[in-house]
């Protein structure tokens, strides 16, 4: 299986990988990546290939973008 999955990191608070705004403003952003979209409800509703696009694009990066 290893050989299949590759290293597994463990599923912790604060290993997200999106973070989602309702309030005060509207924002979705991919932590890895840096993508981000102003189009909440969308993003709630399965609109995610700009963030399966961006994450290809990477190379699927482990470590957070910096600001």
């Amino acid at each position: 299986m290893e050989r299949f999955y590759g290293d597994q990191r463990q599923h912790l608070w604060g290993n997200q990988i999106r973070s989602y705004v309702f309030q005060p403003y509207r924002m979705v952003k991919d932590l890895r990546t840096g993508e981000q979209s102003s189009d909440v409800q969308a993003v709630m509703d399965g609109a995610l290939d700009p963030f399966v696009n961006a994450c290809s694009a990477a190379g699927c990066p482990l470590k957070r973008v910096q600001a």
